[in-house]
């Protein structure tokens, strides 16, 4: 800060840079127990939730009541063709 307050240079670690590799791994994890054969069992939507809730503060704080965040989920083959979309808007 200089001398009338005003911030000249910062040095911020965001909770969702840091946190990114942890909240990938558990989103991963949710897929392995929520899809098998293309099937998608229901909850997945809430359980990927909580994942990224879990590592990422700031989301958390914006979007307030579980079970309310806006999510988009793309499910692919593995030959990469989209099998199904899931959203909760």
């Amino acid at each position: 800060m200089d001398r009338h307050g005003a911030i000249r240079k910062v040095n911020l670690i965001v909770a969702t840079g840091h946190n990114n590799i942890a909240m990938n791994r558990s989103v991963e994890f949710v897929a392995r127990e929520f899809i098998h054969q293309g099937k998608v069992k229901e909850g997945i939507l809430n359980r990927v939730e909580g994942a990224v809730r879990c590592f990422d503060p700031c989301l958390s704080c914006s979007t307030h009541a579980l079970g309310q965040m806006p999510l988009l989920i793309d499910i692919y083959d593995s030959d990469k063709r989209l099998m199904r979309r899931l959203r909760r808007e």
